[in-house]
């Protein structure tokens, strides 16, 4: 047969695909999903893009570095590693104790002003717990709770609290309820922020903005007023503090605790 010469162009084209097909050092781009994926941050980790963009992790998954009782320089044992989780192990303590000597609430080793806050918690059935933050430290005050404002962790399916809308999850504590329900059953994680922004409030539970103020207002000072912590001196008058971790006596778990400043 005569071969023409658009025949050996066909011919060429078909062999040269076969080559690149089969040869193992052809470039070929990634697909987009799984580049992205590869940037994702894992358990108690920090993803590249949030490590760039200021972030820092305030808990490795590993061990209590960094975290401490409240007033102390030491952390009871009752705060336990607990499948890549702080976790409380309420468990261990005894039963007529509101706050043991091997638990207690717990604090992170750093003073924050003007940041955004992540983590993960769960809580056990019934449970009750708290994110205390602009927490005071010093012989004046015997617990977090004292000074700082508190995102409240509950059940609220079962726990007593929930019959008070600003006493159940995601709100600011015994101020402002939730704009609305967003928390999971006990035992499954709930993912919250806390954004304090020269002294704009928000705060987030499962993707949802659920609470949002202005703190240092009159109308802020005359909330606190008619609050239970109206004789606590210097309560929600701090613009700087600690972050805390509650014992409540129930069960708790938390995970994925990051930190950004903010300005």
């Amino acid at each position: 047969m005569k071969r023409t010469a658009f025949t050996y162009l066909l011919t060429f084209l078909f062999i040269g695909g076969l080559f690149s097909a089969c040869n193992p050092n052809t470039t070929t781009t990634e697909p987009e999903e799984k580049v992205a994926l590869s940037t994702e941050a894992g358990l108690n980790q920090l993803s590249e893009a949030e490590a760039a963009d200021g972030w820092k992790l305030l808990f490795n998954g590993e061990n209590l570095n960094g975290w401490r009782n409240f007033n102390k320089e030491t952390i009871g044992s009752n705060w336990v590693i607990d499948d890549g989780a702080i976790h409380l192990n309420a468990d261990a303590k005894g039963t007529d104790a509101w706050v043991d000597g091997q638990g207690g609430d717990i604090i992170y080793d750093g003073e924050f002003e003007n940041y955004e806050f992540q983590l993960e918690w769960k809580i056990g059935d019934c449970g009750n717990s708290g994110i205390i933050y602009l927490a005071q430290e010093g012989e004046a005050y015997d617990h977090p709770w004292r000074t700082g404002l508190e995102m409240q962790v509950l059940d609220d399916k079962c726990h007593p609290d929930n019959k008070l809308p600003n006493h159940r999850a995601g709100s600011l504590y015994d101020l402002i309820e939730c704009s609305e329900e967003t928390v999971k059953p006990a035992g499954e994680w709930n993912k919250i922020r806390i954004i304090i922004n020269n002294g704009e409030l928000e705060h987030w539970q499962n993707g949802v903005k659920v609470v949002s103020t202005t703190l240092w207002t009159r109308e802020w000072e005359a909330m606190l007023a008619n609050s239970k912590f109206k004789d606590f001196p210097g309560y929600g008058t701090f613009k700087k503090g600690k972050i805390s971790l509650q014992d409540h006596t129930d069960p708790v778990w938390f995970r994925n605790i990051k930190i950004k400043k903010i300005g």
